[in-house]
């Protein structure tokens, strides 16, 4: 039977899942975590490794000599160099489209989280100030109705069309920045430039993958095109965002707020610029992390196995 290592399990699968159907297929060993020293020693074995956030470098493959399969337990795969791989016949797979309506969800929580301060007002009343009000209301800040608004993505794949529907749904103008044709996108989603993207948007979503070209895509330069009433989210790759740069615009009032559920470091440095921003909201990139997500990460990852294994591989990513 081959041998299969999961580098690291733990945050696909704390113990609330199972790992039996992959067990089917081989000898398993899970480890929870895996630091960078510990990968050649782990792996050395290995017929096939599965990672999620674990680096697999030219370094790390060429010391894997029975390595011939990666499986990355996530959608990208910039965690493995693809140039070493192809070069040794590894075949590589991925998980697409598994956390769509997971990473959907957690834009318009973080959205009508600013929109409305539903925590806020939820632990004011814990303290007793509902309670204690001579009105039968309050509020501390003011309440935005989203329908009539423009929602600005960038990237309409799996998630930005979603997000787009949702949008929608909720009487907003949609406009994105898009390789797409414009008489190819579905109905009331319009092709704009990053320009009109910028300059337009009440709230601006970025969905698109990290590349060079979109490495600090929102930047000082692009903030100051912004509307200072407008709400940045990114739930897509951390450095789509110049960090710093956020910092300042909000600190500067010159951007409403910043939802992100992914940052540059993972996880931030406690003296992270954007943390001490009372106008910065943050998810431990858990989007992808529902129960339902995380099961269908797990189904489909055993699938792309097992495919493998069969001789006629699915999901196989060419990098």
């Amino acid at each position: 039977m081959p041998k299969i290592v999961i580098l690291d399990g733990y945050t696909a699968n704390p113990g609330d899942l199972s790992w039996n159907e992959l067990e089917a297929l081989g000898q398993v060993t899970v480890y929870d975590r895996t630091k960078p020293g510990e990968t050649v020693a782990r792996a050395a074995d290995a017929d096939i490794v599965l990672t999620n956030k674990v680096v697999l470098s030219s370094e790390v493959i060429a010391q894997l000599p029975r390595l011939k399969y990666i499986g990355v337990l996530a959608t990208g795969y910039n965690v493995v160099d693809m140039a070493a791989a192809r070069e040794r016949n590894i075949t590589v797979t991925n998980v697409p489209a598994y956390s769509t309506e997971s990473v959907t969800q957690m834009v318009f929580a973080h959205l009508l989280n600013v929109t409305n301060r539903i925590d806020h007002y939820a632990a004011e009343n814990r303290n007793g100030r509902w309670a204690d009000n001579p009105d039968f209301c309050y509020w501390d800040y003011p309440h935005m109705e989203l329908a009539g608004k423009t929602f600005g993505i960038v990237g309409l794949g799996h998630i930005g069309l979603r997000v787009a529907q949702v949008a929608l749904a909720l009487g907003m103008s949609v406009r994105a920045v898009t390789s797409k044709a414009a008489d190819a996108l579905p109905p009331n989603i319009i092709k704009a430039s990053m320009e009109e993207l910028l300059e337009q948007s009440d709230v601006l979503s970025l969905h698109c993958p990290l590349t060079e070209s979109t490495r600090h895509l929102i930047n000082a330069d692009t903030l100051r095109r912004m509307k200072p009433t407008a709400i940045l989210i990114n739930t897509g790759r951390g450095p789509l965002v110049d960090d710093e740069a956020v910092a300042e615009a909000l600190a500067g009032n010159r951007l409403a707020a910043f939802c992100a559920d992914v940052l540059t470091e993972e996880p931030p440095k406690a003296d992270h610029p954007l943390l001490k921003q009372p106008k910065a909201f943050f998810t431990p990139h858990i989007a992808w992390a529902t129960t339902e997500a995380r099961c269908r990460l797990i189904q489909v990852a055993i699938h792309n196995v097992k495919a493998f294994l069969d001789g006629k591989p699915v999901n196989v990513v060419r990098g």
